[in-house]
């Protein structure tokens, strides 16, 4: 029996669809989490705590747990410890993506640095310091542009600014954001830096895709048909397949593909974010990962096979088959918060399934649990899933759908 090593931090929406996907592969897991678990005590060998912030320490934690029964693969489920991975699968003489580049991808300042180095399009951007004063800095840059993190994830703390006033608010914004505690454990000195980028317009696409030796297969490609032009950048709705021109696509993929080879980036799942003009693709977010959230659900390949189940055969070396996705077209809403407060209830659920076209219906976050929209918070409500003939028709059907949910939200006292 293959046995396998799933980084599952303790935040992670898919540590189901993981486990899910390993227990139809017939694959032993041992869940690496950054908390310790329930079962720890009572089924030992099954689960190991590590600290995702010491790469070393949990690296040789790893090694010294897997002496007497060797993992055949460590797989991260989400982003939080992807560089862990490939430091302990490189310990283990495992196949992996080499460290540097997985550090890389995950840090939005060298990524765009490798990439201006490979002629890869990607925005033009200058670094700057938190304690650097704004209105100097707001002299020197281009209108509109776009400032962000270089390390967290899922749109927060991106904020646009269209001219100096703009630019010197969400400065000091992002600045707020980052002295947070938690974010500054996470990120470390790069919590100090903040990124500034030139706005790329344009049409927005999601690219999900899988690297076996280099070669990349693009497993598919989401259309993001509400604009994402600011002041915050809160995604929605993803639909697939996408109906931009096949030309277009294939240069999409193209740049997609230089990206990873530049980046380094060789095995495993990509999930790339690129903007296409009159000038071509552009890419603006390169993760050595595949599609956050739950959003994986919306996605089947061959004979059925999960992404996750996708990324596991990889892992493992198991025959994948097909990577052809499933005919029809598939989409999906990440269900955006309208305002700050406390979750007091929802309704609509069981309306909003009824919708033709409709698969499914999840709302993540409890009743009585905070609510924070973007740029502040790094959650959405909930996901919709739909399936349809026709692209527009699952688009149409996310839009119906969400419109029969009604959210009450108690502001913040």
């Amino acid at each position: 029996m293959k046995r396998l090593l799933l980084l599952l931090p303790s935040t992670s929406y898919r540590a189901a669809d993981f486990l899910i996907a390993a227990e139809r592969l017939g694959v032993e897991v041992v869940v690496g989490s950054n908390e310790r678990q329930a079962l720890e005590s009572t089924v030992p060998g099954k689960t190991i705590t590590l600290d995702f912030t010491d790469l070393k320490g949990a690296t040789e934690a790893v090694i010294d747990f897997a002496r007497e029964r060797p993992f055949d693969a460590v797989v991260s489920a989400d982003e939080d410890a992807i560089v862990l991975a490939a430091m302990i699968s490189e310990a283990l003489s495992l196949p992996h993506n080499p460290v540097s580049a997985t550090a890389a991808a995950k840090d939005k300042h060298r990524l765009r640095e490798l990439l201006t180095a490979a002629a890869v399009p990607t925005p033009p951007y200058q670094l700057f310091s938190i304690d650097d004063p704004p209105g100097i800095l707001a002299q020197k840059v281009v209108y509109p542009c776009v400032l962000k993190p270089t390390f967290l994830s899922a749109s927060r703390g991106v904020i646009r600014a269209n001219h100096p006033e703009e630019f010197i608010a969400a400065f000091y914004w992002l600045g707020r954001i980052l002295n947070e505690p938690e974010v500054r454990r996470l990120g470390g000195e790069a919590a100090k830096k903040i990124l500034v980028e030139d706005f790329i317009p344009g049409k927005e696409v999601a690219l999900e895709g899988l690297l076996q030796d280099g070669q990349l297969s693009v497993l598919a490609l989401f259309d993001k048909p509400d604009p994402l032009d600011g002041p915050f950048f809160e995604e929605t709705i993803y639909v697939t397949p996408s109906r931009l021109p096949a030309p277009v696509q294939e240069a999409i993929a193209e740049c997609a593909g230089r990206a990873a080879a530049a980046v380094g980036l060789r095995e495993g799942p990509i999930h790339a974010e690129l903007r296409v003009n009159e000038r071509g693709p552009w890419v603006i977010e390169l993760a050595a990962r595949s599609i956050g959230g739950i959003c994986s659900r919306a996605l089947r390949f061959g004979v059925g096979l999960t992404l996750e189940e996708v990324i596991l055969r990889h892992a493992l070396g198991m025959p994948i088959g097909s990577l052809e996705r499933e005919r029809p077209a598939a989409g999906v809403m990440m269900i955006p918060i309208p305002a700050a407060g406390i979750l007091i209830n929802y309704q609509g659920v069981e309306e909003a399934k009824k919708v033709p076209g409709i698969v499914d219906v999840k709302i993540m976050i409890h009743r009585k649990q905070k609510v924070i929209p973007l740029p502040e918070g790094r959650r959405y409500l909930g996901f919709i899933f739909a399936r349809a003939p026709r692209p527009e028709e699952a688009e149409a059907a996310l839009r119906e759908a969400h419109q029969k949910l009604k959210f009450e939200i108690t502001p913040f006292k």
